[in-house]
């Protein structure tokens, strides 16, 4: 979804607040992230989150 945006991890990352290493886990499935994350991530890509975690 963030490369359909034509964002980097860093953009993403940039304006959720969340740290690089987490966001990485997080894209390669790694790490199970928190409701609020996930809010903060779509918000950062500007897309509602059902699509985030579809």
């Amino acid at each position: 979804m963030r490369e359909h945006h034509n964002l980097t991890q860093l953009e993403v990352c940039g304006r959720s607040g969340i740290d690089v290493v987490s966001c990485s886990r997080i894209e390669q499935g790694h790490s199970s992230p928190l409701c609020d994350t996930l809010i903060r991530i779509a918000d950062a890509i500007d897309v509602p989150l059902a699509d985030l975690v579809r």
